[in-house]
């Protein structure tokens, strides 16, 4: 569980522990229906990663969008972008060891995160990790719904594959960047979990 989760579920319990002393049994349901859904979206299960080393991780649960060709600035690549709705695990993880080589803010739009252009024009935390095959890039990207993206580490912190660097409330998108040459292993329509979902492997 992440420790914010509390925090966020503690007034809806609270106002349904007051709402029964009143005898509104109704609204203390719902009340306690919301707190249990907020203490379910911030839970935050173990992940193994793969055994194979060369193997990239997701760095989020959901669904695959798509996964298309792209450069990043002057380097060929692939893009790899995943949907996570409500019900998913939103605590995202570092798709590959390294160092994070920087951290950038960029403020958008907030298009549904399930378009295209959200990619590039919506609200975005950018990070980019130097790794022992080249530098890769995931993105934590802002929905309609979502419009709080929390990062946990800093530019020159090292990483581990599969550790836990940030969370998406609630409701969004993340993508991930990867230079040539990778091997992709992963499809539009596929469900991932974060840490432990190979995406791709190093050639």
């Amino acid at each position: 569980m992440v420790k914010d989760g509390y925090k966020f579920a503690a007034p809806p319990v609270l106002l349904g522990v007051a709402a029964l002393a009143v005898h509104w049994r109704g609204a203390a349901l719902v009340l306690f229906l919301l707190g249990g859904f907020v203490l379910f979206f911030f839970r935050d299960p173990e992940r193994t990663p793969p055994a194979d080393a060369g193997a990239v991780v997701s760095p989020a649960d959901g669904r695959i969008m798509e996964v298309v060709e792209e450069s990043w600035g002057e380097n060929p690549g692939r893009r790899i972008s995943i949907f996570l709705s409500i019900f998913d695990v939103h605590v995202n993880r570092a798709p590959f060891g390294g160092r994070i080589s920087g951290v950038e803010y960029r403020r958008g739009k907030f298009y549904g995160a399930m378009r295209r252009r959200a990619s590039a024009e919506n609200e975005q935390n950018v990070i980019r990790v130097a790794t022992d095959h080249g530098e890769i890039v995931f993105k934590q990207i802002a929905g309609w719904v979502a419009r709080r993206i929390v990062f946990w580490k800093s530019p020159g912190d090292t990483v581990t594959r599969g550790e836990r660097v940030g969370m998406i409330r609630f409701g969004s998108r993340v993508d991930l960047w990867l230079p040539d040459p990778v091997e992709i292993l992963v499809r539009p329509g596929q469900h991932v979990a974060a840490g432990s979902s190979a995406l791709a492997r190093w050639r």
